[in-house]
């Protein structure tokens, strides 16, 4: 069985962001890059598939040089081949999800695997795209996947509680936390994907649908006030409640 799971290059979740001069992207100056956590999950699962049905797990990710980074540590936590859709320019979801899709075209796999969503900008969108463009069914936040002959019983994640769905092979699955825990790359691993190469490729053009206008940091919270230490402060407590803070 042919496994692909498509990574990120994001940022690391202790980086404190700052907006670039142009007030449309970060400032990548000095900010530590990682693999998108909820990729991770999805990488685990995919090696997990291949453990149990045999086959191959191919990593893909759309962008610069720098997400090789990424792909080597996909390939040290065991996957077999990397591939690598080189982009130096930004684009919005469409765009990832257009060249991701030209890929799993081509490569034809029975599974594609997402993280539930991109850490970067929380946009949870290119896996129901690359879904769409392929014509194949897509299950979000899953918890739970088992494949059977020719579909996938799913368990996913929604509002107060957990559905349990069925999905016909090939399709696209979104992995949510508590899917598995993700393992470490061991020592072996790591030597291996120094080794291993990567493949490169143009990744296929596709137009912007969605202009970033503007970028910015929200407001700092105003610093705190006391009002009072005893039972006495209550009304003046419900005062500003309702006439400045309004959540009465």
């Amino acid at each position: 069985m042919k496994v692909a799971v498509c990574i990120n290059h994001v940022p690391d979740t202790e980086t404190k962001v700052k907006v670039s001069t142009d007030n449309t992207t970060i400032d990548r100056a000095g900010v530590n890059f990682m693999l998108s956590p909820y990729d991770e999950i999805a990488i685990e699962e995919a090696l997990r598939i291949r453990e149990k049905f045999k086959g191959e797990v191919v990593v893909i990710s759309l962008g610069p040089d720098a997400h090789k980074e990424t792909l080597r540590k996909a390939l040290a936590m065991g996957a077999d081949k990397a591939v690598l859709l080189k982009d130096d320019g930004t684009r919005d979801s469409y765009g990832v999800a257009a060249g991701l899709a030209a890929e799993l075209k081509a490569i034809a796999p029975e599974v594609i695997l997402f993280g539930k969503q991109s850490i970067d900008y929380d946009n949870a969108q290119v896996g129901t795209l690359v879904a769409e463009l392929l014509g194949m069914p897509s299950v979000a936040v899953v918890v739970k996947l088992e494949l059977q002959e020719g579909k996938a019983l799913c368990e996913r994640e929604i509002e107060g509680g957990h559905e349990v769905v069925e999905a016909t092979l090939p399709a696209v699955f979104m992995a949510q936390k508590g899917l598995n825990e993700p393992r470490y790359p061991s020592l072996k691993g790591i030597m291996a994907a120094k080794t291993k190469p990567i493949e490169e490729k143009p990744a296929a053009s596709a137009e912007a649908r969605v202009r970033t206008v503007r970028m910015k940091k929200p407001p700092a919270k105003s610093s705190g006030r006391i009002i009072g230490n005893d039972k006495a402060a209550v009304p003046e407590l419900l005062r500003l409640l309702h006439e400045e803070a309004k959540v009465l």
